[in-house]
């Protein structure tokens, strides 16, 4: 019994463990400013390898608040139809030979990492030249993919320090970015809080018809607790 209890002590603990050294975000899927720039940056940076493909298109469009012409001409590069799931034209066969594995879908990455590993990742990448592509990854040692976003947030020459709750911090830089600290921050917010309407579009619902859920049984509790009343107010 004792041993049963200390392995699921363990258990609970080990996700605050590894969450220890991650920079914090709280997504907000109410705002639509920021998810629209989070889907314009996944489509740009991250749509050449990694697919969607449990999602479609319209249906990002739709919550989104983003125009179907708008999004045809600006946000699908394959050729694909607005309805159709968000997949890619690389095929997996040559992605295993050109990265060793293929890129997985996205679709359901913020619920199987989390908003803050995203964010910490995404902003946790430096120079290493033992690496194949050169680079690692302070939250994911060795990893296997290219710094797609160097351009927009640059690339540390050493292990910035992640985790301080504030920007990234990095010494020294081995290329150069088009956006300062914060605005990098602030576009890898904008990305992770997209991901994560990604893996759940539903929270938009949820969030919205919970509040009158919530006010439904309050109203229904004081009138619950008044027939309550009348019905055992002879009894006592």
């Amino acid at each position: 019994m004792r041993m049963l209890i200390a392995v699921l002590m363990l258990s609970l603990l080990s996700p605050l463990v590894m969450a220890a050294d991650l920079d914090r975000m709280s997504p907000n899927v109410r705002d639509k400013a920021s998810m629209q720039r989070g889907a314009q940056i996944f489509t740009n940076n991250c749509m050449g390898c990694h697919s969607a493909e449990y999602q479609r298109y319209k249906m990002v469009a739709d919550d989104l608040g983003i125009p179907v012409d708008l999004y045809e001409e600006n946000l699908i590069f394959t050729g694909a139809r607005i309805g159709e799931l968000m997949k890619i034209a690389m095929p997996k066969d040559d992605a295993e030979q050109w990265f060793g594995v293929a890129p997985p879908d996205l679709t359901l990455v913020a619920r199987v990492r989390g908003s803050d590993w995203l964010y910490s990742f995404f902003r946790g990448f430096y120079a290493d030249n033992t690496r194949p592509l050169g680079v690692n990854n302070t939250v994911y040692s060795n990893v296997g993919m290219p710094h797609v976003l160097a351009d927009m947030g640059g690339l540390c020459a050493e292990a910035p320090r992640v985790g301080s709750g504030e920007a990234v911090i990095c010494d020294d830089w081995a290329i150069e970015g088009s956006m300062d600290q914060q605005e990098f921050d602030r576009a890898m917010y904008d990305l992770s809080n997209f991901l994560v309407y990604l893996g759940e579009p539903a929270l938009l619902d949820r969030k919205r018809i919970g509040a009158y859920v919530l006010i439904f049984l309050g109203v229904f509790f004081i009138f619950a607790f008044m027939l309550n009343r009348e019905y055992w107010k002879d009894i006592h």
